[in-house]
């Protein structure tokens, strides 16, 4: 995946990470900007705000706000695990592809990779890794790791994580998930947060709100609460333990007190599904993923990349194949849609 580097654009279908700050939530961190509170998340806000994540996924849940959705992965992971176990993954994780070695630098573990274009693992792909179970020589398969939503905009259905999710236990293992767009999931499945994870076997949640409107907001989320504890501990020394906590929880409170987190993560959905349908009518480009939450996958005529670039900003996902990733997020209108449909049929006109 390149970058393009330079002018401003005038619109970014790069990531949903680029979109700006909710209002309501910009909001909400102004109002807790008052007077003296105790620090490290021993405050009224970060109580309200856990309260209000075990209303979405349970009351007996262990919530632990972060700040970055990285810290959260490599905090909870290497909790979990010890140096010599093992991380099986999508070889599209961001586990893999974006986390700089992270995980298995903090961790020690190594990551096992499974192949596939769509970003899943499926159970099949599980079996082949039992031998390595009890050998000494190899590395202890400890944790599955779902993305959900995946990196390539797939949806793991209910009872494909409860497939995986008996497998991990079938054979002594936990199953983490990746939710830096669990949202986004949910909303395509039309499910609630607790059905997608606890109600489906998930023993432990990296959960992002960053890319759903939040300005940084975090959290690692223990359904099995045994494996919680001493966190507070592995939290501190990830350095993943902010002082001035209730600027973290006035964001999961704004988006949480209603219904804002979903909304968003709907709106996001829409608009990629709009993008898809509209650009697969266009000839010359061919769409490579499902759609099913706010990712498009397309590949493009040779130079119709470099000239949509002069206009907006976007991220090139396989050179190769001239295939490009179009994000839309929150705050991706229609207009926005049909201005960009008409600069991808300019840029693919022989």
């Amino acid at each position: 995946m390149t970058a393009q580097h330079g002018k401003a654009p005038l619109k970014s279908f790069a990531s949903d990470n680029n979109a700006p700050v909710h209002e309501a939530v910009l909001r909400a961190v102004t109002e807790v900007n008052s007077g003296d509170v105790i620090g490290y998340g021993d405050d009224i806000y970060t109580l309200s705000a856990e309260r209000k994540l075990k209303e979405q996924f349970g009351k007996d849940i262990r919530v632990y706000f972060m700040v970055t959705g990285t810290g959260a992965n490599v905090a909870g992971l290497s909790h979990i695990t010890r140096p010599y176990h093992a991380i099986i993954c999508s070889d599209k994780a961001h586990l893999e592809k974006d986390e700089c070695g992270a995980p298995e630098k903090m961790c020690g573990c190594k990551l096992i990779r499974i192949p596939g274009d769509d970003g899943k693992i499926k159970v099949d792909d599980l079996y082949p890794l039992l031998g390595s179970l009890g050998f000494p020589h190899h590395s202890q398969p400890k944790v599955i790791s779902l993305t959900q939503a995946t990196e390539m905009g797939t949806v793991y259905q209910l009872d494909e994580i409860r497939e995986i999710a008996g497998f991990a236990n079938d054979h002594d293992m936990y199953l983490h998930m990746d939710g830096a767009r669990l949202a986004n999931a949910a909303a395509s499945l039309n499910v609630s947060l607790a059905e997608t994870t606890m109600f489906s076997g998930v023993d432990l949640l990296s959960f992002g709100c960053t890319k759903n409107g939040a300005m940084g907001a975090e959290a690692v989320i223990f359904f099995n609460q045994e494996l919680a504890e001493g966190f507070e501990y592995t939290r501190k020394q990830s350095m993943q333990l902010i002082s001035k906590m209730r600027y973290v929880s006035a964001q999961f409170e704004a988006l949480f007190s209603g219904n804002l987190w979903l909304e968003n993560a709907q709106q996001a959905n829409r608009m990629a599904d709009l993008l898809a349908t509209k650009v697969s009518r266009i000839a010359g480009v061919t769409i490579t993923q499902k759609t099913e939450t706010n990712a498009v996958f397309a590949i493009l005529p040779p130079g119709a990349i470099e000239k949509l670039r002069q206009r907006y900003f976007f991220y090139t996902w396989d050179a190769q194949r001239n295939e490009v990733r179009w994000m839309t997020a929150y705050n991706t209108t229609e207009k926005d849609i049909e201005e960009f449909v008409a600069a991808i049929k300019d840029a693919v006109k022989p």
